[in-house]
């Protein structure tokens, strides 16, 4: 068994984080030990407290607010961090900084039979999330289409990664349509951000949302026969792809889609 690493997720408030839970259940099923800490930081304080941070653990992940704000404090950042320009995982020793969402999207794909080569895309949303997911569909040969309430945001990632900027959602045949605004969870529960004709003509609906497990956007789409896929797998996966990193090896779908699985059932007990 490999040497205890000392991990932590960091964040504004991460005190209802799941990470905990996950990187310990799939540190322990890949045959390693960790010890993983929340750490709760304002953002008034992260000057002050960042290295002590790196002191402290042998790595850690970043969310809300210090996905970008983590960067000067790095030597470097490699794989998909520099696309995305915002880092979700950090080796201290090293000080280098990676981003897993998208290897934890693309996985999530691969492993619920998403095939979006030479198909139409539509992404809702066009934010952190929604930027690496245009990429890795772009990169998987899918036909993109994007939208998000502020036309700028859409128009700079169409314009970056080469897709196409949807004005008005109106019904139309894609093959998969992707809800990355975040409407259908908290105070928007029980909202889509798109009619139910718009999802009838779609055979693949995709929400990032993770709690609720069906939100009413994936409701419409299940009510009309259509695939659906949450996004407690991007989640899940994402968390696998930084341990493959906290503990140099290579990552498996096939033992990320069986880790996943076996967890699965967990997920309402911690949500």
């Amino acid at each position: 068994m490999s040497k205890t690493l000392k991990l932590a997720v960091i964040g504004k408030d991460v005190s209802k984080s799941l990470s905990p839970p996950m990187h310990c259940f799939i540190a322990e099923h890949m045959g390693n030990s960790i010890i993983y800490d929340k750490v709760s930081i304002r953002e008034d304080e992260f000057d002050s407290r960042i290295e002590s941070v790196f002191s402290s653990y042998d790595g850690f992940n970043v969310t809300i607010p210090f996905k970008l704000t983590i960067i000067p404090r790095l030597t470097r950042i490699l794989g998909d961090a520099p696309v995305y320009g915002s880092v979700n995982t950090v080796v201290s020793s090293t000080r280098e900084g990676y981003n897993t969402d998208g290897q934890g999207f693309e996985m999530m794909a691969i492993n619920n039979g998403v095939d979006v080569k030479g198909r139409k895309v539509l992404l809702l949303g066009c934010g952190g999330a929604g930027r690496s997911v245009c990429k890795k569909l772009i990169d998987a040969g899918a036909e993109m289409y994007v939208y998000d309430k502020f036309p700028a945001s859409s128009a700079k990632v169409a314009a970056e990664f080469g897709a196409t900027v949807v004005e008005e959602v109106v019904p139309a045949q894609y093959y998969l349509i992707i809800n990355a605004t975040g409407i259908g969870m908290h105070t928007s529960e029980g909202k889509s951000p798109v009619s139910e004709d718009v999802i009838k003509g779609c055979e693949v609906a995709l929400d990032l949302i993770y709690t609720p497990a069906e939100s009413e956007f994936l409701r419409l789409a299940r009510a009309n026969g259509r695939k659906t896929v949450n996004g407690r797998a991007m989640l899940f996966y994402q968390a696998y792809f930084s341990e493959c990193i906290y503990f140099g090896c290579a990552p498996d779908a096939a033992e990320a889609k069986r880790l996943f699985e076996l967890f699965e059932p967990e997920f309402e007990g911690i949500l």
